[in-house]
């Protein structure tokens, strides 16, 4: 639950992938299901901020600016989801998620 939304705090600092990387780096070897949340998590959070940087270079093109805002309720709501699911015992799966790190 530490890895989903401990990223709302690191947002705070435009980080956000900083708290599933350091649970998945001090849980290591320990939990199973801990590391496959930390992953999916650090996942979520490296894609949407590349999805942010894309919406970025695109408010040049008056779209950005929206798309923006759609992504920041979309990863409020999906970073919610998933330490709800975290903290029932449940997988989740982050949709549009790119897998960088398996």
């Amino acid at each position: 639950m530490a890895a989903h939304l401990g990223s709302l705090v690191a947002a705070a600092v435009a980080m956000a992938f900083l708290a599933p990387l350091a649970v998945m780096l001090m849980t290591r070897g320990r939990s199973e299901f801990v590391r496959r949340h930390a992953v999916e998590s650090l996942n979520f959070q490296i894609s949407a901020l590349i999805y942010a940087a894309i919406s970025v270079v695109l408010i040049f093109v008056l779209i950005g600016l929206v798309l923006l805002v759609v992504l920041g309720v979309f990863w409020l709501v999906a970073v919610i989801l998933g330490g709800v699911a975290a903290s029932q015992g449940h997988e989740f799966r982050y949709p549009l998620n790119i897998r960088f790190i398996s």
